[in-house]
């Protein structure tokens, strides 16, 4: 990766975990291991410390839409959480707009800071994010669908 400073790579590697984080996880969910459904809580436990790179970005002095990543990452995982373990909302099957519009919306800014700006950087690592960014797409949205009997 050329010319990248320290900052920088630390939000190359901070973005680049967060989109494997997510193809593991909807990975472990589409083929019905239990495990991800038992443990999906740390997926938004990692919004802390991607909250903390932020905060490193932010006071580093680097360009907003490098440290914007991880704070959206700690608004989404609040919410999920909030929503997911706290309260047992069901909201996705039947749909609950007043949930669904929020979380996606929190979800996708999240995942979004985490590729686009990568194209700032050095437009290789934006390619490499795209592909993960469809494969953890693909998987999430194949691991809602119903199991066939």
């Amino acid at each position: 990766m050329p010319g990248l400073n320290t900052l920088d790579s630390l939000y190359v590697v901070t973005a680049f975990l967060f989109h494997a984080v997510l193809v593991f996880h909807f990975a472990m969910r589409k083929w019905r291991f239990e495990s991800a459904l038992k443990y999906g809580y740390l997926v938004y436990a990692l919004g802390l410390p991607a909250a903390g790179v932020s905060l490193l970005l932010l006071l580093g002095g680097v360009t907003w839409s490098l440290w914007l990543g991880g704070f959206l990452y700690l608004a989404w995982a609040i919410f999920g959480y909030i929503i997911e373990y706290r309260l047992k909302i069901e909201w996705r099957s039947p749909i609950r707009w007043t949930v669904f519009g929020p979380y996606i919306t929190l979800y996708l800014g999240t995942v979004m800071f985490y590729w686009w700006p990568l194209n700032l950087l050095w437009k290789p690592l934006w390619y490499a994010a795209a592909f993960l960014f469809v494969i953890e797409t693909i998987l999430n949205v194949t691991s809602h669908e119903p199991t066939p009997s």
